[in-house]
């Protein structure tokens, strides 16, 4: 047999970096040593280092002690006491939907995992194939809709000129969708922008979805995060819970555990019967099984000892506001940094954002700029993670973002 030099993929194109994780790769290239990576959304400490929660090693230690744990399969919906809280923890222990069992709750792999498995069971039973997603939205929302099979439109979300919500605009573009259409909403600390509707909005959002029938898909990776509060992060999907109507929403644990690696998450959809809910939970076994047939046990595991733990949960919970208040606590201190500058131009924004990120306002060219001279990583949108920073390198970035306004305007 002649074999052929040739490989049959030497057709192929190299395909680009990931937007978000290729700024990582720049800056481990980079041997300055006053470089920082402001570009990946994972939470640091004061020190610069990565946390693993203590709540979380307290649990393992638990986990690993227990001898009669097994490394059987799950089943395909994944560990139910790890689901149990997982709905508890979004829709409330006392929720109605949850007491009328009209929740079906299954293990998915992180966020992106529930959003993938939720867009593809509605690809395949909704009427309605259209997904609405806020502009700008995470880079990975319009890929994981678009390969579940989904068409994916945009709503407009952010106003560059206030560096705020475009409340009108997202009321115009929802109030003109087409009845029935699937529409995604960050359920707190919108990714990239850190921008919120107020409890009033998000009232008048849930209204104009009701009034028109669109389908409302929460995407939940910051509950705890945003707020330091899990109650206040969590209202505005318990709002549209409370009125009756149903509801997905995909819960991530990457942030608010710490647990990024260990990809656990969940998808709760809450229906209008029981029947209903028992129906639809039936249908998304059979998009699990041929994608990944079951879901890890480890991170679901550590999820579930905390959430059923009451020492270990309200320990949780104080870790959990720790780490939002030393973001909130870098907001304030990046605006106090850029104002004895004076730095050209309205920086409040940094302190009304919430979350992880603050978009800032810079530009590609800013960024790029940023980058060369400061060696500073972050998206060329300007997103910065507020959580990458500490109170020894905000100066630094001040100083980056002073010449960058300066010499770039």
């Amino acid at each position: 047999m002649a074999h052929h030099s040739e490989s049959v993929f030497s057709q192929i194109a190299k395909a680009p970096e990931d937007p978000i994780l290729g700024v990582t790769v720049a800056f481990n290239k980079d041997s300055d040593p006053s470089k920082l990576n402001l570009g990946v959304g994972a939470y640091r400490t004061e020190e610069g280092k990565p946390l693993v929660l203590n709540v979380v090693k307290q649990a393992e230690q638990k986990l690993v002690n227990n001898p009669s744990r097994i490394k059987e399969y799950l089943p395909i919906v994944g560990l139910a006491d790890f689901n149990k809280g997982s709905a508890k923890l979004i829709f409330g222990a006392d929720s109605p939907a949850i007491q009328e069992n009209r929740v079906t709750t299954v293990q998915c792999l992180s966020g992106t995992g529930s959003l993938r498995v939720g867009g593809e069971f509605l690809a395949r039973h909704y009427h309605e194939k259209t997904i609405y997603i806020p502009n700008p939205t995470w880079g990975n929302h319009p890929k994981i809709f678009t390969f579940a099979g989904l068409s994916v439109k945009t709503y407009r979300y952010y106003d560059p000129t206030t560096r705020g919500l475009d409340f009108k605009g997202l009321l115009e573009d929802l109030g003109n969708a087409p009845s029935g259409a699937i529409v995604l909403l960050h359920a707190c600390a919108h990714n990239p922008t850190g921008v919120d509707p107020t409890i009033q909005q998000w009232e008048e959002i849930r209204q104009l979805i009701r009034s028109k029938a669109l389908l409302p898909f929460f995407d939940s990776a910051y509950q705890g995060f945003a707020s330091g509060s899990l109650d206040a992060d969590a209202k505005p999907v318990r709002l549209f819970v409370a009125d009756g109507g149903e509801c997905f929403t995909a819960q991530s644990f990457a942030k608010n555990m710490g647990l990024y690696a260990e990809r656990v998450g969940a998808l709760s959809i809450v229906c209008k019967t029981s029947d209903v809910a028992s129906k639809v939970e039936s249908q998304l076994k059979l998009v699990i099984r041929p994608m990944y047939s079951s879901p890890p046990l480890h991170g679901a595991s550590i999820v579930s000892t905390i959430l059923n733990d009451s020492d270990l949960y309200n320990e949780w919970t104080i870790e959990l506001k720790a780490m939002a208040d030393r973001i909130i606590s870098m907001r304030t201190q990046l605006l106090e940094a850029l104002k004895a500058k004076g730095t050209p131009g309205d920086w409040t924004h940094i302190i009304k954002q919430i979350g992880m990120f603050t978009f800032t306002g810079l530009n590609a060219e800013q960024v790029a700029f940023m980058t060369k001279e400061y060696h500073i990583y972050m998206t060329s949108d300007g997103r910065i993670s507020m959580a990458g920073l500490s109170s020894k390198t905000i100066p630094h970035l001040a100083d980056a973002m002073h010449a960058a306004v300066t010499t770039m305007a």
